[in-house]
């Protein structure tokens, strides 16, 4: 057993070394080589193709990947909104449902580019190793060939010391040589131009497929974007009406710190009145003018804070329904700040 490796082995290394002094004498020119043009275009043809199939292979995989984190990401963002629309405003319950509804198309869409258009296209670019190694043996055959027709011709150049059982055996073994390079060189003579042509069949249905998953994705997932929009729509009807607005209370008094000399007095006056204010000559929309005795520092964003001493000019609020009792609108002079502030933190000018 060992002898029948062994002579395995050196069988190997033996025709290794033939091929490789072959392709050495081709290459320097020493020896010609059997040409096949329509086969060097089939080759051609072959390495776009394969690369163009790595190349989409390869996109669409990065593409799957970020429709996956596309998923995660819109799933967070939507558990998220969950979480934050309180229970008491309007839709929280449908915001909750077009929320699993997205997941879904989501999922599905996901699903449909996994399974209709990458594993196809797996299945594609599956092809093109097995083809490629097919083609190397038949480049090892044509080598084996090219290498005993140089050897048989070889004798035969030499008459003189012509060994007619040599001849004999080179004959047979170029005969040999030449029918397996044959067989192999004419299957891929067929098999090379029908994988080549296979390219647009399969590139339509993969793409109808991708673009049809696309269509029915985006289409479903704006309808619910619009259920979205109407949701919220409704949310802020809700809220220009005032539903979801915490009254203001009115404000309380302000305790003077000890050894500040910020108020004037050590309790604010009553809510001032325009009776006793100077309304002559004030700007268009001011009524009157008052100053603050205290300081008040807002707590909202409407609200308008201030420092003992500012003047602030009192005009009317832009929506009538929104003044609470207590409270004035004004702009304070020189920042031009606008809000709502407490009337009895100030005193009429």
């Amino acid at each position: 057993m060992a002898e029948s490796k062994g002579a395995l082995l050196a069988k190997s290394v033996q025709k290794h070394a033939g091929r490789a002094k072959e392709k050495f004498l081709q290459n320097f020119g020493k020896v010609d080589r059997t040409a096949d043009e329509i086969f060097d275009e089939h080759l051609q043809n072959f390495t776009r193709q394969q690369n163009a199939a790595n190349r989409l292979q390869k996109e669409f995989n990065n593409y799957i990947r970020c429709i996956r984190a596309m998923q995660t990401a819109s799933k967070t963002l939507m558990d998220s909104l969950n979480e934050i629309y309180e229970s008491n405003w309007v839709g929280h319950d449908l915001l909750y449902v077009q929320a699993q509804n997205i997941e879904m198309l989501w999922q599905d869409f996901s699903h449909k580019l996994a399974d209709q258009v990458l594993i196809p296209l797996n299945t594609y670019q599956s092809q093109f190793p097995e083809m490629r190694k097919k083609m190397d043996k038949r480049g090892r055959k044509l080598v084996d060939y090219d290498s005993q027709r140089h050897s048989y011709q070889a004798l035969l150049a030499n008459p003189k010391k012509r060994d007619d059982a040599k001849v004999a055996k080179a004959k047979e073994s170029l005969e040999e040589a030449k029918h397996t390079y044959e067989v192999l060189n004419s299957e891929l003579h067929d098999e090379l131009p029908a994988l080549h042509d296979s390219r647009v069949l399969f590139l339509v249905t993969n793409l109808q497929t991708l673009f049809s998953a696309e269509q029915v994705f985006h289409g479903e997932t704006a309808k619910v974007y619009a259920e979205l929009e109407m949701i919220v729509d409704k949310l802020a009807n809700d809220c220009q009406r005032g539903s979801y607005t915490l009254k203001k209370s009115s404000p309380k008094s302000p305790k003077s710190p000890s050894g500040n000399n910020n108020s004037i007095d050590s309790a604010p006056p009553s809510p001032a009145r325009s009776p006793g204010a100077t309304t002559d000559n004030l700007p268009p929309g001011v009524l009157y003018r008052v100053k603050a005795t205290y300081k008040y520092t807002r707590e909202d964003v409407d609200e308008l804070s201030f420092d003992v001493g500012e003047v602030i000019s009192v005009v009317e609020y832009d929506d009538p329904e929104e003044q609470e009792e207590g409270w004035l609108m004004g702009v304070k002079e020189g920042s031009g700040e606008k809000g709502m502030f407490p009337a009895n933190f100030t005193r009429p000018l």
